[in-house]
């Protein structure tokens, strides 16, 4: 079957599938993307489909089909990508996909098992993502050091990585924001001395801040010391 075929396949399901209340919701949520290019289908059965094509031999013609039309033909290939045991061809499949990833929702939501076993291989990765001039390469790299680098494999390397980055773009400065206030709850004592010292963009700093303070895993003498470090943000 080619690969006009197959992606066909998959426009007919996701149609099938389609609530139109629900993509007038999930468009509102994305405003990076374009309304017609929603379709409307819930994540749990893009989810059940991925599952499903990510056992096609044919699957990877479909994956190379790049850029899709559709918000949730992106949402699959995220999704098939994340199910990929094989560490070596999930990070080509990867490769690939990355640089045509259009919003936080596909980015936020990428999430291969294979990198809790290849954390050290990914490190390189990493580094590179971070380095990248396109705004979800740079959120998705973070986003996997929040994910893999606040417990057992923390080192203040990987907080020091993240502060350096900088950005103009809204989603990058909202990820790193949320890596800190994660990074405080998870690390406090060593994440700490990045607030006092200030080491983040102010609009930045004062959302960690504002994230940090609404997490349950901070104590509330820790949230009072935390309000205490906002900064003046000039308009």
């Amino acid at each position: 079957m080619g690969g006009i075929c197959i992606t066909d396949e998959i426009r007919e399901e996701l149609s099938a599938q389609k609530d139109t209340a629900y993509r007038d919701f999930q468009a509102k949520l994305i405003p990076t993307i374009d309304k017609e290019t929603v379709i409307g289908v819930r994540t749990p059965a893009l989810r059940k489909m991925a599952k499903q094509l990510a056992k096609r031999e044919e699957i990877g013609e479909f994956l190379r089909i790049l850029p899709h039309t559709y918000f949730e033909e992106n949402q699959l290939h995220a999704f098939i990508i994340a199910q990929r045991k094989d560490f070596a061809q999930c990070m080509e499949e990867l490769s690939v996909f990355l640089p045509y990833v259009d919003n936080w929702a596909t980015c936020d939501q990428l999430s291969p098992k294979v990198f809790q076993k290849h954390r050290q291989e990914l490190l390189p990765y990493i580094r590179e993502w971070l380095a990248s001039d396109h705004t979800y390469t740079v959120r998705f790299g973070i986003g996997m050091l929040m994910g893999h680098f606040l417990d057992e494999d923390f080192d203040r390397i990987y907080p020091d990585m993240v502060s350096k980055v900088r950005s103009e773009e809204y989603y990058v400065n909202m990820m790193i924001a949320w890596y800190f206030a994660t990074a405080l709850a998870k690390q406090y004592e060593a994440v700490l001395p990045y607030i006092e010292e200030k080491k983040l963009a102010d609009w930045t700093h004062n959302k960690a801040i504002q994230k940090a303070v609404e997490s349950y895993r901070i104590t509330p003498e820790q949230k009072e010391y935390l309000r205490g470090l906002k900064v003046s943000v000039k308009k």
